[in-house]
């Protein structure tokens, strides 16, 4: 029931569209709410007091906080519809194993590319086409890296699909001639409704990074 799941989210944030898409993924109807990060709420504060971030799930008054342990926990709570992890479980550590991959790498990275200039920016530029290329390999020829499925990773990767443009105009790069497989592969995730109706337009995307980079001071 919608009254039992309350969202907390920001909507730009990679981390909040994960959990979108699992809860659409499992036909889960629930409230939203965005969140002003400058100006957070009670709810959040109260919700997640630690670290006082989104996404932030509540479930039956209960919050779950942070996006990996969030898909998992929508996963093993609504189990009998699309399942996400693997029920092998050396298949499902390395499907962890990729998803805190793209954590700590494409979301730092990809971050830097924007927000740095320089020596760091270059670098940051280089290991994120790297680290791209490493996914792309791990995604082989499957239709998925879920195998013929959307899968756990797929849900934690493609969220960064949004901001690819992005990247790409702070870089002055082409992922897609960098990445092709990946390319393909993130326009049949969009195929999917849980997907597209999930993901943020790439140029309002783009548009939010301008206007953080002017707010920073950024150039």
């Amino acid at each position: 029931m919608a009254e039992e799941l309350v969202l907390l989210g920001f909507w730009p944030s990679i981390f909040g569209m994960r959990v979108r898409i699992a809860l659409a993924e499992k036909g889960l109807k629930y409230e939203y709410k965005e969140e002003d990060l400058w100006n957070k709420s009670d709810l959040l504060l109260q919700m997640n007091p630690v670290h006082k971030k989104v996404p932030v799930l509540i479930h039956k008054g209960k919050p779950v906080c942070e996006s990996l342990i969030l898909v998992q926990y929508i996963d093993e709570v609504w189990h009998n519809k699309s399942p996400l992890l693997p029920s092998d479980p050396y298949q499902r550590s390395v499907a962890r194993f990729w998803a805190d991959f793209v954590d700590k790498k494409i979301f730092d990275l990809g971050r830097k590319i924007w927000r740095t200039r320089g020596e760091e920016h270059a670098a940051a530029k280089k290991e994120f086409i790297e680290s791209l290329k490493l996914l792309e390999g791990e995604l082989g020829n499957k239709p998925y890296f879920g195998g013929e499925n959307l899968g756990y990773v797929d849900v934690v990767f493609v969220p960064c699909y949004s901001w690819f443009y992005a990247y790409e105009k702070c870089g002055n790069f082409s992922i897609e001639e960098e990445c092709p497989k990946l390319i393909a592969w993130a326009k049949r995730c969009m195929q999917k409704e849980s997907v597209s109706k999930s993901l943020v337009d790439q140029e309002k995307i783009y548009g939010f990074v301008l206007h953080m980079n002017k707010v920073l001071g950024i150039e």
